[in-house]
């Protein structure tokens, strides 16, 4: 029986992927995180999680850094990005960072159901309006090396590489995370030696790097 992780902050939207799941696969386990952070802390506790539908905008989640985290520390499962951005070039980015599929929010339900049973297949999906337009569109310069150093953090590491970028002093870390500060400026040692950065603006710029914006945020304002 398959096992999937909805992320996503919306309970009406999570509710809307359960069901497209149900119907995809008949007999599913389904997992819900409304956070970066809880996706992570599911996904330690629920190795045997075979696909994630990842929202990129939820709360704790830095664009495609979320992507480029899962992806690193658990490199079995596979990842569908949702989101409300349909642009091309962002859609190229998340394939380059590891995302098996793409899924923009104004899907209906079978574009979902066949997403879903398509990456569980072992094979990428798209939307078929988007596929010529990303297949025209090229990598963001630097991607893959980008890629590759946030692999190369664990995934306390990286929990608290995005503190640090959220802008929280070492003892605000150490009490989100319920470590010793000197635990906090251990990982800091090792964050910046496998970013090849000097401090911490440096490294929280590395992380900005895949920062994107959110349409429906945008349309908001």
């Amino acid at each position: 029986m398959p096992t999937l992780l909805i992320a996503d902050d919306h309970p009406l939207f999570r509710a809307a992927l359960k069901q497209a799941a149900r119907d995809a696969l008949g007999e599913v386990e389904l997992f819900e995180g409304d956070s970066l952070e809880s996706v992570l802390t599911l996904l330690d506790a629920q190795p045997h999680v075979d696909l994630v539908l990842l929202d990129l905008h939820m709360p704790g989640n830095h664009g495609l850094a979320g992507l480029a985290a899962v992806r690193a520390q658990y490199p079995g499962v596979a990842v569908i990005v949702v989101s409300a951005n349909d642009d091309p070039r962002v859609i190229r980015r998340a394939l380059d960072h590891g995302a098996a599929g793409y899924l923009p929010k104004s899907s209906g339900l079978d574009e979902l159901r066949d997403a879903i049973r398509t990456v569980l297949a072992c094979e990428t999906w798209l939307p078929p309006a988007l596929r010529a337009s990303v297949a025209r569109s090229q990598s963001a310069p630097g991607d893959a090396d980008l890629a590759a150093r946030l692999a190369s953090l664990s995934p306390q590491q990286f929990r608290v590489l995005s503190l640090v970028a959220d802008g929280l002093l070492n003892k605000q870390i150490a009490d989100r995370l319920d470590i010793q500060e000197r635990t906090v400026k251990a990982h800091l040692t090792a964050i910046f030696e496998r970013l090849g950065v000097r401090n911490r603006t440096q490294a929280s710029v590395v992380l900005r790097e895949l920062e994107l914006t959110d349409p429906a945020r945008r349309l908001e304002v």
